[in-house]
């Protein structure tokens, strides 16, 4: 099977020669002490992980293609820096936001999660009306570089992946906090509903558009809705604002990608997930991810109570990474009736920090891989 193949089955809960090996993804702090604990400075830290393994992966052959439909707000803020007192900077990012960081960083580290970066928030994009009125302007469908002149020229070598190509979207959770913040957002739930309404209905309508032209090219394998909605034990809002605010992007959005085929629709929300799961099968999602263990998700439960609705991805307790020896043991023997009922690719339950060390994790991913068939 090619990855793809084996990515596709193993989420729907149909047979696999192995199931797709997905240890977990350090970020740049963590590779940083890694390469101080024996992984070597040059090199991917994946292709050296499987040879200390032996395992023999099979690397997607086909070229990967960026599809290049552009979901985010054109034009994008300026970066900058537009204040240092000798230990942090106040920055503004791409999307608008003005925020304090930690001078080991700079604005970059903003675009993408390429570490573990603690921010404090001054100002976000959306703060009146006018406010949002300007921002609107930044998600023209027919902004210059929404999509790439060869668009159709991409879709077409991509229809012949071996990989799993996904597109991803912001839920509207997710980017109605990015406008207004969580704390702002929050206050409107309760204060001006009806703005959040109309925020949510723009967003909606956005990525229906969007996604709508992307699928009449190409059927994506994987439709990846960020959604991170849930504290340590709770969602951060109440399932009735949830169906109000959320559900209706959710169910059009799912209802478009599988009319088009694609059989995955992956919800991805830290913290505790479980009021959550059952609106997510309602809107029709398929799958979920990280399934944080220190968020008392128990994945065990949610197959009892959920069965084949919902397959799982990740859901590794990255404490027990880090103690390794009988602690990591226990986790994955905890973890194996999934495993072994399919529906679930199993990995580390977030990206994985610094207080993993190398040997733990190649104890670790060596565990893993006989779990899941590579050994």
């Amino acid at each position: 099977m090619t990855h793809r193949e084996r990515s596709i089955a193993a989420l729907t809960f149909k047979p696999v020669d192995r199931i797709p090996f997905e240890p977990g993804w350090p970020r740049e702090s963590t590779l940083n002490t890694w390469r101080t604990q024996g992984l070597p400075a040059e090199g991917n830290w994946f292709d050296h992980l499987t040879a200390t393994l032996g395992i023999a992966y099979d690397h997607a052959k086909s070229p990967w293609v960026d599809l290049g439909a552009d979901f985010t707000l054109i034009p994008r803020f300026e970066e900058k820096v537009i204040e240092h007192d000798g230990s942090h900077f106040i920055v503004q990012d791409y999307k608008g936001n003005i925020c304090e960081i930690a001078d080991t960083f700079d604005v970059t580290y903003l675009r993408q999660a390429k570490d573990f970066v603690t921010r404090r928030w001054i100002r976000c994009p959306v703060e009146s009306r006018a406010d949002w009125e300007a921002m609107k302007e930044r998600y023209r469908l027919d902004s210059p570089g929404r999509f790439p002149a060869d668009f159709a020229a991409r879709c077409e070598r991509a229809k012949q992946r071996d990989y799993l190509l996904t597109v991803s979207v912001n839920g509207p959770f997710w980017q109605l906090r990015e406008w207004c913040g969580f704390e702002g957002l929050c206050m409107l739930m309760a204060d001006d509903p009806g703005f959040v309404d109309e925020m949510a209905a723009f967003w909606n309508d956005f990525v229906a558009a969007m996604l709508e032209r992307v699928l009449k090219s190409i059927a994506p394998d994987r439709l990846y809705i960020s959604e991170d909605m849930a504290y340590k034990a709770k969602a951060m809002i109440s399932p009735a604002m949830t169906r109000r605010f959320c559900m209706p992007c959710w169910t059009r959005w799912t209802a478009l990608a599988k009319a088009a085929g694609v059989p995955l629709i992956d919800m991805d929300s830290d913290g505790y997930v479980g009021e959550l799961i059952p609106l997510w099968i309602e809107s029709g999602i398929n799958v979920s991810d990280p399934v944080e263990v220190a968020a008392h998700n128990d994945i065990n439960e949610f197959r009892s109570l959920y069965g084949r609705r919902m397959a799982f991805r990740m859901g590794v307790d990255k404490r027990a990474m880090a103690k390794g020896g009988q602690a990591i043991r226990d986790e994955l023997d905890r973890i194996a009736p999934v495993v072994r009922g399919g529906g679930f690719i199993p990995g580390c339950d977030h990206g994985v920090p610094g207080d993993v060390s190398w040997p733990a994790f190649v104890e670790y991913a060596g565990l893993l891989a006989r779990m899941t068939g590579w050994l």
